[in-house]
């Protein structure tokens, strides 16, 4: 299948949704067929405002509507919702072409958490720009419940996958720590909610690996916590492994890609009861799901290693990719 990929997040982004569909694609191509990413950096863009390593990109429907013609693709997915999002679902339907979209991240929360502009105005215009696409793929059950409430009609499922060659459970990870370790991995953002790990207490280290726009604020609002920035590949299993607990204290995240890199490195998770963690953790036995957060980490701590490591290693990203391709079934030609 020769498949055209649309998608406004992209590297030099480090995010769930950028590791999701790298590794897809490298499934794909595998398994024999040709993806053509469709991304930022192939335009003029400028950065995101209150989210500078964002990139907004200038282009219209005529550009990507080119992109189409040329490529002449079986099947067209739509990755995000932002300008390239918007100029391709343009160009499909002045086309009469069909495509899939997909919902990654919960923008009418962020947008609240940012501007305060109302939810339900955000969802209202994220319902009209899904309404158009054959499909919505979504991670989790209880997200695709959730926007099956605000009105979306075409939801699939689309589950997510773990290298569990690259984090896996290591007995030195160079990292000389008080224990225990309670370890936060992610973008350092508002929607975040990561002082709600800051703020707790417990004992041991406080570790936030990741960068972002409130980088420099909680460090100087939370000097005892150690902030080791972005890190990627080797570096960023190691820490995963050096950790005791994983702390997951968003509200607003689809699924998390990084509780199951966590718990593929044997490391528990703590977390509230909410969409993603619900979905990858709730009744598995590999983490704590608590509306009291403390409480949560202090009881993880409690679940074995090997526990976790053979709960992660169900996940895999070939059936994730298999998946995908079942989904643009719907609409190849």
């Amino acid at each position: 299948m020769n498949i055209l990929l649309v998608t406004d997040a992209w590297l030099p982004q480090v995010n769930g949704v950028v590791r999701t569909y790298q590794t897809v694609i490298r499934e794909l191509e595998a398994m024999g067929h040709a993806v053509r990413t469709v991304t930022p950096d192939q335009f003029r863009s400028f950065p995101c405002p209150t989210y500078p390593e964002i990139r907004l990109s200038v282009v219209g429907s005529r550009g990507l509507g080119r992109i189409i013609d040329e490529e002449a693709p079986d099947a067209i997915h739509i990755a995000t919702e932002g300008p390239l999002g918007v100029a391709a679902r343009r160009a499909c339907l002045k086309r009469k072409l069909p495509f899939t979209t997909s919902f990654h991240t919960k923008f009418p929360e962020y947008v609240y958490a940012r501007f305060r502009l109302p939810v339900s105005w955000s969802y209202a215009w994220m319902r009209r720009f899904h309404a158009a696409s054959q499909a919505v793929m979504v991670a989790t059950p209880s997200l695709a419940r959730e926007l099956e409430g605000w009105g979306f009609t075409n939801v699939r499922p689309w589950t997510r996958g773990v290298d569990t060659a690259l984090f896996h459970p290591r007995e030195e990870t160079g990292l000389d720590l008080q224990r225990p370790i309670s370890l936060f991995v992610g973008r350092v953002a508002v929607e975040k909610n990561i002082a709600a790990f800051l703020d707790l207490d417990i004992d041991g280290t406080k570790l936030v690996v990741g960068d972002g726009p409130m980088l420099d604020e909680l460090r100087h609002r939370y000097p005892k916590a150690v902030f080791a920035g972005k890190k990627e590949g080797e570096e960023l299993a190691r820490h995963f492994a050096a950790a005791d607990v994983f702390v997951f204290p968003s509200r607003t995240d689809t699924f998390g890609l990084v509780l199951l890199e966590a718990l593929a490195s044997g490391v528990p998770v703590a977390a509230y009861p909410v969409t993603g963690p619900l979905d990858v953790v709730d009744g598995a036995g590999v983490g704590v799901l608590d509306d009291d957060l403390g409480k949560a980490v202090r009881s993880a701590l409690q679940i074995p290693a090997e526990q976790c490591r053979s709960y992660a290693m169900n996940f895999s990203w070939r059936a994730c990719a298999e998946k995908f391709l079942g989904n643009l079934a719907l609409i190849a030609r």
